[in-house]
């Protein structure tokens, strides 16, 4: 397979070591915005860069009807647009807020406590995430969505914010330390006890890993899917 890297970072170099080890070829590797004679015809497109490029980037591959797996955070009003995209010009796109394995189960098993303590008012929710201090984003994309999992599954939210929660907006701390890769806790708080969930990444490697596996699964597929599809359909 041949991939386009857009936004060689940290992350990218890290996807390429894992593609490479996985017999894959990496064509390109940008820090600009893609064009027909930059990429050099991948077979698909892994796309972790800034949220201020992320929609010019990942437009510009599906007008070229390849296949765009995006791991930026922070663009995300734009969705549905880049989604349209991907729709017109018959090509795929896969979106994930975090690509690893033990992520997407944390999600699975979030929704589902979720949904579970929806019936007891007694306990309050709450959210951290903490972060490196290069993340620019706040809160993380894996907060948005593990926050966005809470108040599909328990009515008494209709929103999250930052900070406390508070009335019907559930609250989201994000903290940000030297050199952590990723810290995620849901806690669920009574006055009697206290009932928590967490997710705790020792390196990036996860993301990358379950990035080049989302970009082996989409080739060939069309329309717009998550993580979820790759790993639970």
């Amino acid at each position: 397979m041949k991939i386009a890297l857009v936004g060689y970072g940290k992350m990218g170099k890290i996807i390429e070591e894992v593609a490479i080890k996985k017999g894959h070829e990496i064509v390109a590797r940008l820090n600009e915005t893609p064009t027909v004679e930059n990429l050099n015809s991948p077979d698909v497109v892994i796309e972790f860069s800034q949220p201020e490029a992320a929609f010019t980037n990942i437009k510009s591959c599906l007008d070229l009807q390849i296949p765009v797996v995006c791991g930026t955070t922070g663009w995300l009003s734009q969705k549905p647009d880049i989604e349209s995209i991907a729709g017109k010009n018959s090509t795929a796109f896969l979106y994930g807020s975090n690509f690893s394995l033990g992520v997407n189960l944390f999600f699975a098993l979030n929704e589902k406590l979720a949904s579970l303590m929806n019936k007891f008012d007694e306990y309050g929710v709450q959210l951290e995430e903490i972060h490196h201090t290069h993340k620019k984003d706040a809160p993380s994309g894996t907060a948005i969505t593990l926050a966005e999992g809470i108040i599909a599954n328990d009515e008494r939210f209709d929103a999250w914010k930052l900070e406390e929660t508070k009335d019907r907006e559930l609250g989201i701390f994000a903290i940000r330390e030297d050199e952590v890769p990723g810290t995620h806790k849901v806690f669920y708080r009574s006055d009697v006890d206290e009932i928590e969930i967490r997710h705790t990444a020792f390196s990036r490697n996860g993301f990358a890993q379950g990035a080049v596996i989302a970009a082996e699964w989409i080739i060939g597929k069309k329309g717009n899917f998550s993580m979820k599809d790759v790993l639970f359909s």
